[in-house]
């Protein structure tokens, strides 16, 4: 397991919506998300949740391309040893596969979650998953 998992916003606000928002600690256990995250989130952190403010430059570059949160979060993933960066968007996905980061989605994490006990059945959070985009009209989670 990498030593520092760092969230995009998509994914937090889709466990939350389904009320899983838990599985990511289960999981992983702490979770670094950046203050711009944090903002895109809109509700109480956990304290698992460490909000810790990316100090590159590479950011402004990324904003050229991506939304805040997720300029944000792939900029305190490349500041970090050892990341995982777990993000659901396309474009934030192959942006920060072509940096050469470690990144996966919602999915991967209900399967590890079923892995390791945590649920019993990853078709109960997917039906979850599934309600609550044909509520919001859209997709908001990747395979891998």
């Amino acid at each position: 397991m990498p030593k520092n998992i760092v969230c995009d916003a998509s994914c937090l606000i889709l466990f939350n919506k389904i009320g899983s928002l838990d599985l990511l600690n289960q999981v992983f256990g702490k979770i670094l998300i950046t203050d711009t995250v944090a903002k895109e989130f809109g509700h109480s952190i956990p304290e698992w949740i460490q909000v810790r403010p990316p100090n590159s430059i590479l950011q402004k570059g990324l904003l050229n391309i991506l939304d805040a949160g997720e300029a944000s979060a792939i900029t305190l993933a490349t500041e970090l040893d050892d990341a995982l960066l777990i993000i659901d968007e396309s474009k934030g996905r192959k942006v920060a596969k072509k940096m050469g980061l470690s990144v996966t989605g919602s999915l991967v994490v209900v399967i590890l979650a079923k892995n390791k006990g945590y649920i019993s059945s990853v078709k109960a959070i997917i039906e979850k998953i599934e309600r609550q985009t044909s509520e919001s009209h859209q997709v908001s989670f990747k395979v891998f």
